[in-house]
């Protein structure tokens, strides 16, 4: 395991020694499909179903080439992240906490590393609580038309108490079942919304000119929807948890079936993400909404379907990003508070924890928004220039060779994206705040 103790001269730290990444998980059986499917999971979600509505602030062009650069540059900073997982001969860096005191010092690390990766995490679960509720409503409104409607926050509330069962699951091995489902959904609902779309056809008066607006509106909103697509590629958060389930030899390191996984997960992120968002922005040009099942209304079957898959999925992805986020909490209570590792800890700190996202997803269920802000704040980061910064670090290219050229390239992108799509989202927030309903 890793080790407290320094392991070169110019490194001072890089974990604990013997401590289990999360109790009872001491074997690492996951296989190289785990982390397929749980790196699926959570990073196809929300966001491929607003990736159309990007497409629409943004244009054929820049939208395209975006979708295309942030695959492409993300796709490089996965691989720099399971390399970066066993870089120090006889240690693993299980979290990317670990792997941030060994490149930025056992004091800077945690303050750099710690809070971007909580604001993915946390934030995941709160858009996914909205998300969830929603899609239930949506379910719900289309199969029982002659029903009494349901307020939306009641919605999100049933949705919550899935989790607050599921939460007491001990380790990502134990939602692996669920995380399954989850990508298997996910592929689902994104082949029925650009199938759907091919079968709607296009509109008939459909404008791809960017949506009406003044221009000072039109900038924030492009920047928010730099932010959406950010949103779309957020798995790096969970990238060496995921990798620490894994066993590892000196013959076959973790690193080999990590990055099997991590390519079947971007070719399935490949198929999902770019018919969404061309074939959509295609049918419904400016006019498609920030979910574009939105804009399908028939069949009524097969889209209440696809809701269903959402749900599904989202449950899947919640519990990706929240594991993480219990062993922060048990540890620290453990480490801080004395407590004792067992069902009674667990409980109250995952209780907790969906319930703080649960007040806060029903008190501010604003989807579109909310991706554009936190897809800004903190994917960019963990997504694209902490993994860059950190190899850069660690490995120390040569200069100007093209490892260094592509990994300050990445760095610059993602600072642009993390400056305007925060700016743009908050932007959103506080101008479409007129229109919001609390508690609805």
């Amino acid at each position: 395991m890793v080790s407290t103790s320094p392991i070169s001269p110019s490194k001072e730290s890089v974990g604990k020694s013997g401590e289990k990444w999360t109790a009872g998980d001491p074997s690492r059986p996951a296989k190289w499909w785990y982390s397929t499917f749980h790196t699926v999971t959570a990073m196809i979600g929300a966001g491929v179903l607003s990736l159309p509505y990007a497409m629409a602030y943004l244009g054929w062009g820049p939208g395209t080439l975006m979708l295309a650069l942030t695959w492409g540059l993300t796709l490089n900073t996965m691989w720099q992240m399971v390399q970066l997982h066993e870089s120090v001969p006889g240690h693993r860096f299980d979290r990317y906490i670990d792997l941030g005191r060994y490149a930025f010092g056992p004091k800077l690390g945690p303050w750099i590393v710690l809070p971007q990766q909580l604001i993915v995490q946390v934030g995941c679960c709160i858009v996914y609580m909205v998300t969830g509720g929603k899609c239930v409503k949506n379910f719900v409104d289309i199969t029982c038309s002659s029903c009494s409607p349901v307020r939306q926050t009641y919605w999100i509330l049933a949705f919550g108490l899935v989790h607050f069962l599921l939460s007491q699951l001990p380790n990502f091995n134990s939602v692996a079942g669920v995380s399954l489902a989850a990508a298997v959904m996910s592929l689902s609902y994104s082949t029925i919304a650009w199938a759907g779309s091919i079968s709607h056809g296009r509109l008939p008066d459909v404008s791809y000119g960017y949506k009406a607006t003044n221009p000072s509106d039109l900038t924030f909103r492009i920047f928010n929807a730099l932010g959406q697509i950010s949103f779309a590629f957020a798995g790096h958060a969970v990238a060496l948890e995921i990798q620490a389930t894994m066993p590892s030899t000196p013959e076959k390191p973790s690193k080999v079936p990590m990055w099997q996984g991590v390519m079947g997960a971007y070719f399935v992120n490949a198929i999902c993400y770019f018919p969404v968002a061309l074939i959509c922005y295609w049918a419904f040009g400016q006019d498609v909404d920030d979910n574009v099942l939105i804009n399908l209304q028939r069949p009524p079957w097969l889209i209440a379907s696809a809701n269903l898959m959402v749900v599904v999925h989202v449950i899947g992805s919640y519990q990706v990003f929240a594991m993480p986020v219990f062993d922060l909490l048990e540890r620290m209570m453990v480490t801080k508070f004395g407590f004792k590792h067992g069902a009674v800890l667990r409980f109250f700190t995952r209780t907790t924890f969906v319930a703080f996202t649960l007040f806060t997803g029903v008190t501010f269920p604003f989807f579109g928004d909310l991706l554009g802000f936190f897809g800004g704040f903190g994917f960019a980061p963990t997504s694209f220039f902490l993994p860059s910064i950190m190899w850069l670090i660690i490995k120390k290219p040569k200069r100007f060779s093209i490892t260094w050229l592509v990994n300050w390239t990445t760095i610059m992108v993602g600072v642009c994206i993390m400056m305007a799509s925060t700016i743009g989202g908050l932007r959103n927030i506080i101008a479409d705040s007129s229109t919001y309903s609390f508690y609805d």
